[in-house]
């Protein structure tokens, strides 16, 4: 994912803000996860593992929801 991200500062905007917003910016387009990932090889069979372990808990969750719409 390769994405370059400009953040200009606005018009009388503390540097802090300008921070915050392109640390916003690039957590929302993955680019942190992302280089997170990268500073590890991870085998293909982990890869497979971990999407197989994130979706088991995701149904589970969703399930634990909809039981606890119903009553």
């Amino acid at each position: 994912m390769a994405t370059n991200l400009t953040i200009r500062s606005r018009r009388n905007e503390l540097p802090d803000r300008l921070v915050k917003r392109f640390i916003k910016k690039t957590k929302k387009s993955g680019i942190i996860d992302e280089a997170k990932e990268r500073r590890h090889y991870k085998k293909p069979s982990e890869k497979k593992r971990e999407a197989k372990r994130r979706a088991i808990a995701r149904q589970k969750k969703e399930e634990a929801k909809r039981k606890k719409n119903r009553g």
